[in-house]
């Protein structure tokens, strides 16, 4: 197959001969006639494979042709009335699909523009399926820019297809018999057959990666679920596994030329635990990516199928939403085991946690887990108005997430008992920062609406109780664009933390300790000063054996984290009846 080098030989040639340089173009002439056995100034039929050759190719593509057909079929409805022809064509240009219409059939054929032809440069010469094959860009090739003269009533506008891995699979060609002279007439017909390649580009990725994440994106939030721009599909670990071409332009408008392997992080401020977020349900603007270059980006993620027909862990195997939700933590183990059983069903949800301890994120893995296409609608429960409850009389059926039940008063609570009364299809997750066992706010609620909201109640431990606060840190420092480590001695004063507002101020302190850090180690000097919020209000007892757990009964590292002494433990322990030394678990 000729580079455009050649390509742009042979224009010289033709237009040296058109000025007749005799002596200059009959060597070039020559030389092009030899190496590539053609004559611009021959008409040449057009070139046809046989039948087996063409059930060959077609079998090639056979999966491509079936997922375009449809696209395809759409698109010649809109452009057959102006006498257009599509044509699909493999990567050798041999077209494997057609559309046409039947009272010129002959008409089409002797132009090859039909079933069967070749159109690679090196038969074809100049055209626009060569050229868009040898390009790997989008083309138009008018009139007398076609090599051959047989061509030359001719214009064909071509756009190439990628297959997920980003190698070039086909080429969509839509074309004239005969066309108005201005080049600029074919500009719909650019615009048509850039919109078609995305969208089956769009329908492969998404037919191939049904086990994976897909991540979309657009530019405009108005269009990021009808007609998103690219998508990317993802692995468990966050790796980019396939993609549209658009997506290289999403993703790295100045960067890399290959994505496939590489890791979502390096593009995005993103990590594979943040898709759930990125769900439908969620209002479009609100779901802004931020490229590592500065640029901002609209995300729309759809979960792997395989992972909302999970039913329940398998041999410690949890389904993709919930993965990164812990890590070596028995009790948030035991939680999320119970989420994954209880996800897939109707039974309202309860979550109960202090704040920033991830209540959101999860109510958002168990929607991701339940019925597919359904709506995630959010409601605040602070100051909660009954017409905003009312709107949600003909919304979408879905999740119903209902933040911080121990704000609501009288009159919103009539409100959500009236419209659960007669919805039965919007399945409730609602949370509370208080312990509806002691809570005077939560005994409050009307019973017959608490017994709606709380079907089952899911208790998520604070940070300071968690025995994985080590894989945390890690996993969050992680979001960062540099390689960073925490130094042993900025580990541990920030294992040693109470941490009032949990994973979110874990976080954000984070976020700061990373823009302080002068090298790729973060350590005392870089970390911000301990929160000055007032302690949570829990038990005693219950709050100490529940450190003691998550230190391993280290008096030394209790210690740290509650800012005393060892002594001073172990004589808490005393008066509280626990033992020194930790008791046998189940």
């Amino acid at each position: 197959m000729r580079d455009l080098e050649h390509v742009s030989e042979i224009d010289r040639v033709l237009k040296g001969y058109e000025t007749g340089r005799d002596g200059l173009v009959s060597e070039s002439w020559r030389r092009c006639v030899q190496t590539y056995g053609m004559d611009p100034a021959r008409p040449e039929p057009a070139h046809i494979v046989t039948e087996q050759q063409l059930r060959e190719h077609q079998e090639q593509s056979e999966r491509l042709i079936a997922t375009a057909r449809s696209g395809l079929r759409t698109l010649f409805k809109q452009v057959a009335g102006h006498n257009y022809v599509l044509l699909l064509a493999d990567a050798k240009g041999v077209c494997v699909d057609f559309f046409g219409d039947p009272r010129f059939e002959d008409d089409l054929r002797q132009a090859g523009l039909y079933l069967g032809s070749d159109w690679s440069e090196d038969l074809a010469g100049t055209c626009g399926v060569g050229s868009c094959i040898v390009t790997g860009e989008a083309v138009t090739i008018h009139q007398s820019d076609h090599f051959g003269l047989s061509h030359t009533p001719l214009s064909c506008t071509a756009a190439p297809i990628y297959d997920t891995c980003g190698k070039l699979a086909a080429v969509l060609d839509i074309s004239l018999l005969r066309s108005p002279s201005p080049k600029s007439s074919q500009n719909l017909a650019m615009n048509l057959v850039k919109a078609s390649t995305r969208r089956v580009e769009m329908a492969n990725l998404m037919a191939t990666t049904r086990k994976e994440w897909v991540l979309r994106f657009s530019t405009s939030p108005e269009f990021l679920e009808v007609d998103p721009e690219a998508a990317i599909a993802l692995d468990d670990s966050g790796r980019i596994t396939g993609m549209t071409h658009g997506a290289l332009a999403c993703l790295a408008p100045t960067g890399s030329t290959d994505l496939i392997g590489s890791r979502i992080d390096m593009y995005l401020d993103l990590d594979v635990d943040d898709l759930p977020s990125l769900m439908r349900g969620r209002p479009a603007e609100d779901r802004v990516l931020r490229r590592r270059d500065g640029g901002g980006l609209y995300g729309h993620a759809i979960a792997p199928q395989a992972a909302r027909m999970a039913r329940s862990p398998v041999s410690g195997t949890l389904p993709t939403p919930l993965r990164g939700i812990c890590g070596q933590d028995a009790t948030l183990s035991q939680v999320v085991s119970k989420v994954a059983r209880l996800a897939p069903t109707q039974v309202p949800i309860l979550l109960s946690g202090e704040t920033g301890t991830g209540k959101e994120y999860l109510a958002r893995a168990i929607h991701v887990l339940g019925p597919a296409d359904r709506s995630f609608h959010t409601l605040c429960c602070s100051a909660l108005k009954p017409e905003k409850v009312a709107a949600l009389s003909d919304a979408a059926a879905g999740t119903l997430f209902l933040r911080g039940i121990e704000d609501l008063d009288m009159a919103g609570q009539a409100a959500l008992l009236a419209l659960l009364e007669h919805r039965s299809d919007l399945r409730v997750v609602a949370t509370t920062r208080q312990d509806p066992a002691g809570s005077t706010s939560i005994r409050a609620l009307r019973p017959e609406l608490y017994f709606r909201l709380a079907g089952s109640l899911i208790r998520i431990p604070p940070l300071r109780h968690r025995q994985d606060f080590d894989w945390l840190v890690d996993r969050l420092l992680r979001r960062s664009p540099r390689d960073l480590r925490l130094s042993p001695s900025a580990r541990a004063e920030l294992s040693g933390r109470h941490w009032p507002g949990n994973i979110r101020e874990l976080a954000t302190l984070l976020d700061v300790a990373t823009a302080l850090a002068e090298t790729d180690v973060i350590d005392l000097t870089d970390l911000p000063q301990a929160s000055l919020s007032r302690r949570v209000e829990t038990d005693p007892k219950q709050d100490l054996e529940a450190l003691l757990d998550a230190c391993g009964w280290n008096m030394s590292q209790v210690a740290r984290r509650l800012g005393v002494n060892r002594s001073t433990v172990l004589r808490r322990m005393r008066s509280l009846g626990l033992e020194p030394h930790p008791k046998p678990r189940a």
